[in-house]
């Protein structure tokens, strides 16, 4: 997987374009360079051992169970699912490859589709 990865940071915009694509294992985690700098493209969003996460906040339950629900629609669709930790005004997202015990390319796409679908439910509710 590392060799499909493009140079720079890019953004999460290009990231949330892929699709992730299935893994079973027998492929090696991500360096440590690679994943410095897929991080670069996704504000807020850092290493947690073998995992990426962040906390997104809400200013209510209803719009944090949306949030959490429509992940798992993303989660569904792309075969990728992170575990999410809920309360009542945040959501804690946190995406590893468990088939390989570390972080996949995978993981990047999913928190960008993450990221951006984060990006439009603020954009819809800010004034």
């Amino acid at each position: 997987m590392a060799a499909s990865i493009g140079g720079g940071g890019g953004g999460f915009g290009e990231l949330a374009s892929r699709k992730c694509v299935p893994c079973e294992g027998g492929v090696p985690p991500l360096g440590e360079a690679d994943i410095a700098r897929l991080l670069l493209g996704l504000p807020g969003w850092a290493r947690a051992g073998n995992c990426i996460a962040r906390e997104f906040r809400f200013t209510g339950y209803l719009r944090t169970i949306s949030f959490v629900n429509a992940v798992a629609w993303i989660a569904e669709a792309e075969g990728h699912h992170p575990d999410l930790e809920v309360g009542y005004d945040r959501c804690l997202v946190r995406i590893s490859t468990h088939a390989i015990g570390g972080l996949s390319e995978n993981d990047f796409i999913l928190a960008a589709k993450v990221q951006a679908l984060h990006e439009a439910a603020r954009a819809r509710t800010e004034p």
